[in-house]
């Protein structure tokens, strides 16, 4: 669920640096597709199962400035357990992750300043050593 919580937090994170409301209908779509064409474990765990919650108390509840203090250290997570249970499937995890956050960047009138400054974060977070 970690790996699942931090991917779809980073998409979230993305959509929301640039809020929306037809935008968010077109990255919706286009971290929907990013995800389904990843491969491997990472399609496996990205694509089954229950959405991630984002909130042990309220699921789905916290406020959208909220998220980044649990996505970007779900990020580092989600680093630290596939070097230690899947390293072959980390760089898979990497470039799916990044590619829906391009994706959903891209989807409505080009990569704004805030996108790309989030994008920048995510990044990082995905750097961990």
């Amino acid at each position: 669920m970690t790996l699942k919580r931090a991917a779809f937090g980073a998409v979230f994170l993305v959509s929301n640096a640039d809020p929306g409301v037809l935008s968010m209908v077109k990255e919706s779509f286009a971290a929907s597709t990013a995800i389904a064409g990843s491969t491997g474990l990472v399609r496996e765990v990205l694509t089954s199962g229950a959405l991630p919650r984002f909130s042990a108390d309220h699921p789905g509840e916290l406020k959208p400035d909220e998220v980044e203090s649990v996505a970007l250290p779900a990020l580092r997570s989600a680093i630290r357990i596939l070097r230690a249970k899947a390293p072959d499937e980390l760089e898979n995890y990497r470039r799916t992750v990044l590619r829906a956050g391009d994706e959903v960047a891209r989807a409505s009138d080009g990569v704004s300043e805030a996108e790309a400054a989030m994008l920048d974060k995510i990044r990082d977070a995905l750097s961990v050593s």
